[in-house]
């Protein structure tokens, strides 16, 4: 897998938009896809995640988990800090 394939990123839909795009990709034939988000959409990665994994694909389970800070340039053009995080979901 390269690292840009088979991930999806979380912004400010609905989670349930993140969650099929999650669903698509394992039920195509991967076996591993990346959740990943900044800022405010942090938890509703960690929801598109658990919804995946206990109501959609009951075989698949949290591979790895990645948190960390990224350096943005704000609209003012000062650097501010984001957190992140990737979450990594894999079938068995």
């Amino acid at each position: 897998m390269t690292e840009q394939e088979n991930v999806v990123y979380v912004g400010n839909k609905p989670p349930m938009n993140y969650v099929l795009a999650a669903i698509t990709q394992l039920n195509s034939g991967e076996q591993k896809v990346g959740i990943k988000a900044r800022g405010r959409a942090i938890s509703r990665a960690v929801d598109v995640a658990e919804i995946v994994r206990r109501r959609f694909v009951n075989d698949a389970k949290i591979q790895d988990v990645k948190i960390y800070t990224e350096e943005l340039a704000n609209e003012e053009g000062n650097k501010v800090n984001v957190s992140c995080i990737e979450i990594y979901l894999a079938r068995e």
